[in-house]
């Protein structure tokens, strides 16, 4: 029986954001995904801010960088690696997966206790669309945990709970999609892989070239 439409195809490249606090998850869950879509084009492109480089930097040197400082530095680097990444995706024909974004920035300004400001919403406002922010939701304190065991980072309980704070506290928070990053990393892989199968998919035509 013909229906009019025609058939769901996937888009020619689809961008999604994973998000949350250090421990966990989305790097590892963003490794993870050329293997659930052997298939399709996949591309990892990191929004890092430099932060452990510089932390790794003062620590050596003695020398204690203040927040206000650190924070400028850290969005510079954030900023150039967002707008680069962003032409990268542009020219990629597939999945692209950006692990982190500006909204990194501004949730860790709440762990510092730094005023939001707005130039980095609004930036994040005017650049292309992510087809889903996934936003990685675990208690405090096993991610604490897991950073505790992998013994990389220096984070303390109060600054993730700032941080997990900073996120959650977003104007556009809301309509972040949410992955449960509690459980086992094949579960938190499912959950994610749903999510970008959903979005990914282009919304069928009517025949006449209108969207349903």
């Amino acid at each position: 029986m013909d229906t009019g439409l025609e058939p769901v195809c996937l888009r020619r490249n689809t961008i999604v954001v994973l998000l949350g606090i250090d421990g966990s998850g989305k790097s590892t869950a963003a490794g993870a995904l050329k293997d659930l879509f052997p298939s399709r084009p996949v591309l990892v492109l990191g929004n890092y801010s430099g932060r452990k480089t510089i932390a790794g930097w003062a620590l050596r040197h003695r020398i204690r960088v203040p927040g206000r400082i650190a924070d400028a530095m850290e969005t510079a680097v954030r900023v150039f690696n967002v707008l680069i990444n962003h032409v990268r995706a542009s020219r990629f024909d597939g999945l692209v997966i950006m692990d982190r974004h500006l909204y990194c920035q501004v949730a860790l300004r709440k762990a510092r206790g730094i005023r939001r400001g707005t130039a980095l919403m609004t930036l994040a406002g005017i650049l292309p669309q992510a087809h889903a922010v996934v936003y990685f939701d675990i208690p405090v304190e096993q991610a604490y945990e897991r950073i505790r065991l992998r013994g990389e980072d220096q984070e303390t309980i109060k600054g993730l709970q700032n941080f997990q704070a900073g996120y959650r506290e977003l104007p556009c928070y809301p309509g972040f999609r949410t992955v449960d990053a509690s459980g086992s990393r094949e579960g938190t892989l499912l959950q994610l892989a749903d999510i970008i199968t959903l979005v990914s998919h282009r919304v069928p035509l009517h025949s006449s070239g209108r969207r349903a």
